[in-house]
């Protein structure tokens, strides 16, 4: 059987004539500019921001339309199914399409529905908005690192998706502190409005130089639909993700039993369907064989207990700070400032330092760094208890902070680094859903077990267990970091 030269994937048989067979290629892709970069970072950073921004909306929300704990929590579930959901097909639409194409689509529809979102007559309205702005951000976001990875190579490439990785965790902490300013200032009157309202202007921004500075690039067999995939893709992360998410607050009511009892054969489902249609030559939403890839598994193995601990540390983070400290929402926000700087500082340092040491001994050390930080919060806490300024934090949060920013671009460049750029869409979708979805576990797991002990524990035993077992993540994380760096030395 023969090869394509360009993607290294079987050729199909051809029925084309001589002069169609000599055809060429389609024009690489022009290099990707650091302008260009700076406007597909714009675009990452919008959907990450608004994952948390509307946490430190609540209370406003809750008083101005009137919604339940459930419906806020919908508010939250909605968006982030939705997200991760549509992750992967997001990233197949612009292998066949063109990513700067589905990038600027994503951009505009992530306007709109923060419009839709800012205008939302009721709570129902918003949680509609809320999915609809989720679907957005995931045509938007998987072109980012596709394009990334169609477009550069070598220490550009390194650096590139170092700075991407640095996007999650920094939009993160800006989008507390931006949600706490925004709330706090209620420009013109428009309270919590104003967190989704705010992206337009930024829109406009991010397309104009989207149409200017982002080089186009896509697949060059661009793959078929896969509507049975996308299904299955779907429904087995709704039915992962809303009962985690919703269950809590709803007190367990049967269909939230009935949904995770389906989401494991669900999964499975999707799975045969996907080795049936590659088996069979077809174009599978996620190609399985991504995942006989050694880097991809490593990637996914490294990026479960970064996610899950991430995501809950914020959330419980939050909770601590605005109702045990009563911090107000922009002290709350400003108070994990450090730590945002400290995320940014390290995921920049991270390519030397892992061309100097290595993937998995930088793993290793972001482990250590994290977990102290987590033990010198607790520590803080404990000593202070309730009346502690924002500054004592410090120290803490930035130990968090370093480690936090070395999991990430390391996390993205070891499941990237066998994916050919042929598949770039669908190896940033797969990493890109993996980060998501772990998002949302983290906080109805971990969320909801603090929530659960804080009536028994207080808020400061509950956080207690929850780093323990975040700290448990982290030395499994030491461990696959060590491993792999006496597999590289071998």
């Amino acid at each position: 059987m023969s090869h394509d030269v360009a993607t290294g994937e079987p050729a199909a048989a051809s029925t084309k004539t001589p002069a169609a067979q000599a055809a060429p290629h389609p024009p690489a892709p022009a290099a990707l500019r650091p302008l260009g970069l700076y406007t597909l970072l714009l675009g990452a950073a919008l959907p990450m921001i608004d994952f948390f921004v509307v946490n430190v909306a609540f209370p406003s929300i809750e008083r101005d339309l009137g919604a339940s704990p459930a419906a806020l929590e919908m508010v939250v579930a909605g968006y982030a199914v939705a997200y991760a959901a549509f992750l992967v097909f997001g990233g197949r639409l612009g292998d066949a399409f063109g990513r700067r194409r589905l990038f600027l689509w994503g951009v505009a529809a992530f306007g709109l529905t923060s419009l839709g979102c800012g205008f939302a007559p009721g709570v129902g309205w918003l949680i509609v908005a809320r999915v609809a702005q989720g679907a957005a951000s995931a045509l938007m976001f998987p072109q980012v690192l596709a394009t990334i990875h169609a477009t550069t190579s070598g220490r550009a490439r390194a650096r590139a998706v170092s700075l991407f990785g640095s996007v999650g965790g920094v939009s993160i902490v800006a989008g507390q502190v931006l949600g706490g300013a925004l709330v706090a200032a209620d420009p013109a009157g428009t309270g919590w409005r104003a967190v989704f309202l705010v992206n337009v202007p930024v829109v406009v921004l991010a397309l104009a130089c989207g149409l200017r500075l982002v080089p186009d690039s896509r697949s060059d067999a661009p793959a078929r639909g896969d509507v049975a995939g996308t299904v299955l893709l779907t429904c087995s992360l709704a039915a992962l993700l809303l009962p985690l998410t919703e269950g809590r607050a709803a007190g367990w009511p049967w269909w939230s039993t009935a949904l995770l009892a389906a989401a494991a054969p669900l999964t499975c489902a999707f799975l045969a369907v996907e080795r049936r249609q590659e088996r069979a030559g077809g174009s599978p939403l996620l190609p399985p064989s991504l995942l006989r890839e050694a880097g991809v598994r490593r990637g996914l193995l490294v990026g479960a207990p970064v996610f899950l601990g991430f995501s809950s540390f914020m959330f419980v983070s939050a909770l601590v700070l605005q109702q045990g400290l009563r911090y107000g929402a922009l002290t709350a926000g400003l108070a994990l400032a450090p730590m945002g700087v400290a995320q940014f500082a390290a995921s920049v340092a991270a390519p030397r330092v892992t061309d100097r040491l290595g993937a998995g001994p930088v793993l290793a050390l972001s482990a250590v760094a994290q977990g102290t930080g987590l033990g010198t919060l607790l520590l803080t806490l404990f000593s202070g208890w309730p009346a502690l300024p924002p500054l004592a934090l410090a120290p803490g949060l930035v130990l968090c902070g370093l480690g936090q920013g070395l999991q990430l671009p390391t996390y993205f460049r070891i499941l990237l680094a066998d994916v050919p750029a042929s598949r770039a869409g669908a190896g940033s979708g797969l990493a890109a859903t993996a980060q998501q979805s772990g998002l949302a576990v983290g906080v109805a797991t971990l969320g909801s077990l603090f929530l659960t002990l804080v009536p028994h524990l207080g808020m400061r035993g509950a956080l207690a267990v929850v780093f323990a077992v975040q700290s448990c993540g982290l030395v499994a994380l030491a461990v696959t970091g060590l491993r792999t760096a006496r597999g590289t030395a071998r």
